[in-house]
């Protein structure tokens, strides 16, 4: 059984893929976790999109945790992590994806060459990795990065459940990056 506030039970138990190990952990650090992350990402969907990938992080990298420091600091840092992926995925979606036509204009002058020509890069890699992905894939992605929809909306647009919604893009995400890391 486990103790109330012993994680060095808990983490092997997690890595046994016990449910009631990771539901006593779930329980514990999810009210934190999104305390904090609703104090840094102001949009509630948004926030909770960082939460959720959060703890898919966690579950991926616990088999690396070492315990040099809590399992707490642990998450939080992971959390860090993903808070400023959300934020870096905000802009580069914000440069790339813009459809207004000035905004190269507007930002050719801050960038150096370099930045340049390494955002004129980065905007053909994600063109040719969207090409690659399965079209209801690319849809998904277009809708909520190009089109700036919320989940909500998209489950809207979709006639599908926002849990349903949450999930596709998930899926659509991780394929995006694991096709986005191979190029």
């Amino acid at each position: 059984m486990i103790k109330t506030g012993d994680d060095q039970e808990l983490i092997p138990q997690i890595l046994a893929r016990d449910r009631h190990a990771l539901s006593v952990f779930y329980r514990r650090y999810t009210p934190q976790l999104r305390a904090y992350i609703f104090g840094k990402v102001s949009q509630a969907e948004d926030a909770e999109e960082v939460l959720q990938d959060t703890l898919f992080a966690f579950l991926e990298a616990i088999r690396d945790f070492e315990g040099h420091a809590s399992l707490k600091t642990f998450l939080f840092a992971i959390c860090n992590h993903k808070i400023i992926d959300f934020y870096r995925r905000k802009k580069i979606s914000h440069l790339v994806f813009s459809r207004t036509p000035n905004l190269e204009a507007l930002v050719s002058p801050i960038l150096n060459p370099e930045e340049e020509f390494d955002t004129r890069l980065l905007k053909e890699k994600i063109h040719r990795v969207l090409s690659y992905l399965l079209p209801n894939y690319r849809r998904l992605l277009i809708l909520k990065y190009m089109d700036d929809l919320s989940v909500t909306e998209i489950a809207q647009q979709l006639a599908v459940s926002v849990k349903s919604a949450e999930s596709q893009l998930f899926r659509a995400r991780k394929a995006f990056v694991e096709r986005f890391l191979s190029i």
